[in-house]
């Protein structure tokens, strides 16, 4: 509450200083670090926008791919079951490592993994002005290759007028959020300072799932009459606890939905004890200076350094372990003991982005940009204690070290130029240079001689992505358009892990021909369109249904297999007080001849088969009313089923308790869930207040019963010349786990403007 005050105290003095200026060239200036990739009316592309109204309408504490689950083709995953902590986002079925996400133009997937943990970056919803999720190849961006979609984050504008606010929130299993906004507009019409302090904490719905998210965000910018630069600067300090096993449906079926077996040991009377740092650790720091120049009224100029500073571990209790595993027993006795690990990281990420835009205001429009990034990062493992002591043991016991550097090139060219009135020709040409180089003893062992697998790898990849296609205004209200696009994107380091570990051969990188073609139609009352999109791949690197040992998931390349879908949506506002919003995909998405390993080591052709996590339906509903300061909305949501691996088998067949057969699902069933959110919006100008909204959002309405996630990872066998999945062993039931979504829950928010 000190900071609070503090942070009003500043605005309040700076008030009197702020001066007059040009706020549309101010806007126009600072959207410059995002234009270079972002789609606009005149691209051939499947986009969404979200602005700062629409984030803050739904950002009451869940992650951001969570805010972002209404919009088409998207679904979303949540380890705790209540969107807060580890969560992801897929679009159109593809997995997060394949979805390209820049803030301000600067790449923040992780750049081993090619995943973006929302886990380190705590209520930036907050700090961001607008948003677009590009579905499909997109267009030309900086950092991970764009494989399944694009999301570009923008951050917030330093406005022109001070202000601080306050914005809370508090509900269901102890979740709650606290932050305190501020701005001291401009100063002496040329300086400006604008920042956000952040706490998120949650007890999970799942037992012990709990997050604590600790963030602020920071940003210091000079306005002259055509540039702009920023210094911005945001971190997040994570602790969760570890809710990634998932849970069988029998053991759901002993011990109830929110089971959680991470941590779980028995002590020496032989009693279930659940260890209290079972945690994720980590701490990301993130800095970013940004130059934006006009040059002329048709050119203008951005640039960003970049650089992000991660360090953490997790820590697990780890029962009955072989000690040769961990350099405990040079002997090979293969004596085993329980114990405590620690896996930590600690990386750098750093590099250049820049764009050179020129608009002539009449008929072309071009791009020159690209960018330049380096990545450093250490793994290495401690054992911290051992429960039957060892000689071997020293404080922070090391057992493996390993590096993996990553150098990331792109240089791309983009012009949108009007052929006749209203037909507008695209292309966008991108060249693209990965190196991935591995080295160091890992944390695995090849059981079969008995030594540490150790990484000497050192790869490289030369892309060339090429996009093209056309747009044409039918008349103003209508719009048609088509692309064709062809993306490249690496292995990631996880891929080429696991692949190791596994003695599989290396993976390849991947390959993708993307057609969309599209309708809009645009009036002051209603908006429609339909994208229709095909997407055919050579070697992608699909979802097997796997999960490694830290639950992630796991992506292995297939041959051949495709995504082809519509998505449909509209918009329509026939009176002020009333707007209804809708859209659905339908998608059909296959894998090509997948193949299995039979338990006699042979191999079975299952033909085309649907892919995994890939449902057939997605749709969403969106009714919201106004009235005065009242505002009302009712989202709903329906995701048909989907199979959790790529060989069509919905069920495994096992024995159970009885010894009795039984088929257990390897399905995540269809799911139709509602949220109503309700808020009143008032002034106090006599209290200071400028601006106050108070409100409660219920989430999952009539508590439906859904899993958000899960594995499985059965065996397969030929019973009568047909090939069924079956458990590993008689009464086994543990080869699929679940990730169970909470029931009915809520979030009462408070915002209040001074």
């Amino acid at each position: 509450m000190r900071k609070f005050f503090l942070m009003t105290a500043l605005a309040s003095a700076m008030m009197s200083q702020a001066a007059d200026v040009d706020t549309l060239k101010s806007v126009e200036l600072q959207n410059v670090q995002v234009v270079s990739t972002r789609a606009t009316r005149k691209t051939p592309v499947a986009f969404t926008n979200m602005g700062k109204e629409q984030l803050k309408a739904v950002n009451h504490g869940k992650d951001i791919p969570f805010l972002l689950s209404l919009t088409p083709s998207v679904t979303m995953t949540s380890d705790a079951g209540n969107g807060i902590g580890y969560t992801s986002l897929r679009v159109r079925g593809t997995d997060p490592s394949r979805i390209n996400i820049t803030a301000n133009n600067v790449p923040m997937n992780d750049a081993e993994s090619a995943q973006l943990f929302w886990v380190n970056m705590g209520d930036f919803a907050s700090s961001v002005q607008s948003m677009q999720i590009q579905r499909g190849v997109g267009t030309s961006t900086n950092g991970a290759g764009a494989f399944g979609a694009t999301l570009n984050m923008q951050t917030e504008h330093i406005g022109t007028t001070p202000y601080v606010g306050i914005d809370l929130s508090g509900g269901s299993y102890y979740s709650h959020k606290e932050t305190v906004r501020f701005g001291t507009g401009l100063i002496n019409g040329h300086w400006g300072l604008q920042g956000r302090l952040s706490n998120i904490g949650s007890k999970g719905y799942l037992d012990r799932a709990s997050t604590k998210l600790n963030s602020y965000f920071l940003q210091a910018g000079w306005f002259g009459d055509n540039t702009v630069v920023k210094f911005i600067t945001f971190n997040g300090i994570e602790e969760t606890y570890h809710a990634w096993n998932y849970t069988s449906k029998y053991e759901q079926s002993l011990y109830g939905r929110t089971y959680n077996s991470c941590g779980e040991y028995y002590d020496a009377d032989s009693n279930t004890r659940y260890y209290d740092n079972q945690t994720d650790n980590y701490h990301q720091q993130n800095y970013q200076l940004i130059w934006n120049q006009r040059v002329t009224n048709e050119l203008s100029f951005n640039a960003a350094l970049h650089y992000t500073k991660g360090q953490g571990y997790y820590e697990e209790y780890k029962r009955k372990r072989t000690l040769f595993e961990y350099d405990l027993d040079n002997a090979m006795t293969w004596a085993t003991s329980d114990l405590v690990r620690q896996k930590k990281m600690d990386n750098d990420f750093y590099g250049v982005v820049a764009s050179l835009l020129y608009n002539d205001h009449d008929n072309l429009e071009a791009v020159l940009g690209g960018g330049w990034n380096r990545y450093d990062g250490d793994h290495f493992g401690l054992v911290t204690w051992v429960k039957n002591p060892v000689d071997a043991l020293l404080p922070d016991h090391k057992y493996y070290d390993d590096n993996t550097k990553k150098t990331d090139f792109n240089i791309y060219g983009k012009v949108t130029y009007e052929l006749l009135s209203g037909l507008n020709a695209y292309v966008d040409l991108q060249y693209r240079h990965v190196g991935i180089k591995m080295q160091g003893p890992t944390d695995e062992i090849n059981w079969d001689t008995n030594q540490r697998i150790v990484y000497d790898m050192d790869k490289s990849f030369d892309f060339f992505n090429p996009k093209f296609g056309l747009s044409y205004d039918l008349t103003p209200n209508h719009r048609v358009y088509a692309s064709y696009a062809i993306a490249h994107k690496e292995p990631t380091r996880n891929n080429y892990q696991n692949s190791l570990n596994a003695e599989l051969d290396m993976p390849k990188a991947e390959r993708l021909n993307d057609l969309e073609v599209g309708y809009k139609y645009q009036s002051k009352v209603f908006s429609a369109g339909v994208n229709f999109y095909w997407m055919d791949y050579k070697d992608q690197f699909v979802l097997t249904g796997e999960i490694d040992k830290i639950g992630e998931a796991i992506t292995r390349n297939v041959d051949k297999s495709y995504r082809l879908g519509v998505e449909v949506e509209a918009a329509w506002k026939p009176v002020d007080w009333f707007r209804w919003d809708a859209n659905a995909t339908w998608s059909k998405n296959r894998v090509k001849g997948i193949t299995v390993q039979l338990d006699d080591k042979s191999v079975a052709d299952l033909g085309d088969q649907p892919l995994a996590f890939s449902p057939d339906w997605i749709c969403n509903n969106i009714f919201t009313f106004t009235y005065k300061g009242l505002n009302a909305s009712i989202q709903s949501q329906y995701v048909s089923q989907q199979y959790m691996t790529n060989t069509g088998f919905k069920s495994y067949q096992t024995l159970d308790d009885n010894n009795q057969p039984t088929d257990v699902s390897m399905m995540l069933d269809g799911h139709f869930t509602t949220n109503l959110d309700l808020s009143y919006n008032f002034r106090l100008p006599k209290l200071g207040l400028k601006d106050v909204t108070l409100g409660v959002t219920m989430y999952n309405l009539f508590s439906a019963e859904y899993d958000n996630n899960g594995w499985a990872a059965p065996a397969y066998t030929k019973q009568g010349g047909k090939v069924v999945a079956t458990g590993y062993s008689a009464s086994d039931q543990y080869e699929a786990g679940f990730a169970p979504s909470a029931p009915f829950n809520m979030m009462a928010h408070l915002s209040i403007n001074f």
